[in-house]
């Protein structure tokens, strides 16, 4: 299978994540069968290399497999795309003309997939996702599109998407396996369950024992802003590395694969009815939660309390 990667309104971020992935690693997806035409890290050659490439996609002469985009789709000014050109042309519309002759196209990352970061607001370049803005359906793409497979933009989200989601995901196409996607387009299998399971603070976060500042055991999610409780991620049941995550270093979720990240406001901060935060854990209801909550205290266990783990 070919496969081309287009960097848009990006930090690179998800090409270093690509980079560290190894499970399975991309070289094995290579000695499998895939075939880079183009990478921005990986290749060699200028970028008259990859106009030429580019031209033979688009004028049906080389067949392209897989189409990933990474970045925010720059649209601005006024709807050209050229603060973000490749040789004279808004770069969103070579992505456009690209993913009409993919057979599967990725969004590569948060940005990629709903507008990210660069479509914070104010969003002074008027960047948006590739069927999403933000949301929205319908980004640089209709949300009626639909590449040659059949498929909208699948988008592999995260900011940066996690290493070996981009992998395994390219693996799943390289071998032909099923695939499935959410209500965001987000490919099942690696969002259905949230960044709290697995998490090290859930016995805090179950006895509503909860930090109030950053630095401490407990949970995070009542005061300092964390996500968790809210995201579809894998980031606690396959570390970052093999080795941690942002919740096990002590730093909340900002919920990155979400399509409204990054969401309004302080990040390290919770909002709350009460002493109850306003969004609650997925599939939770209010009364249910904060009936819960009052007992939960009150059966505490000490060591929890004294905020010692069990050796």
């Amino acid at each position: 299978m070919r496969l081309l990667w287009m960097q848009a309104g990006a930090c690179g971020g998800d090409t270093l994540s690509l980079l560290c992935a190894d499970n399975p690693p991309l070289e094995q997806l290579v000695e499998e069968g895939l075939e880079l035409l183009w990478q921005p890290s990986l290749s060699v050659g200028s970028t008259r290399r990859l106009e030429r490439m580019i031209t033979a996609i688009t004028s049906g002469q080389t067949t392209l497999d897989i189409l990933c985009v990474e970045g925010s789709l720059i649209t601005g000014p006024r709807n050209t795309g050229l603060w973000d050109p490749l040789r004279g042309r808004g770069k969103k519309d070579v992505i456009a003309e690209l993913a009409e002759t993919a057979t599967y196209v990725l969004a590569v990352g948060t940005c990629a997939a709903y507008g990210g970061v660069h479509a914070a607001a104010p969003n002074p370049a008027d960047c948006l996702g590739m069927q999403f803005d933000k949301d929205s359906p319908g980004g640089l793409l209709p949300s009626t599109w639909r590449s040659r497979s059949g498929f909208p933009v699948i988008n592999l989200a995260g900011c940066p998407t996690h290493p070996n989601a981009i992998t395994k995901f390219l693996a799943f196409l390289l071998r032909g396996l099923p695939v499935t996607l959410d209500e965001w387009q987000r490919p099942s299998v690696f969002f259905t369950t949230t960044v709290h399971q697995g998490c090290t603070r859930n016995e805090y976060h179950e006895y509503d024992l909860e930090d109030v500042t950053l630095g401490g055991q407990g949970c995070m999610f009542f005061n300092v802003g964390c996500q968790g409780p809210l995201t579809l991620a894998t980031c606690n049941q396959e570390l970052w590395n093999g080795r941690s995550s942002k919740t096990r270093a002590g730093v909340p979720c900002f919920g990155c694969t979400s399509p409204q990240f990054p969401r309004e406001g302080a990040l390290f901060l919770t909002e709350k009815i009460g002493h109850i935060p306003l969004r609650l854990p997925l599939g939770v209801q209010r009364s249910h939660y904060m009936a819960y909550k009052d007992l939960a205290r009150e059966a505490a266990p000490e060591r929890l309390i004294r905020r010692e783990m069990e050796p």
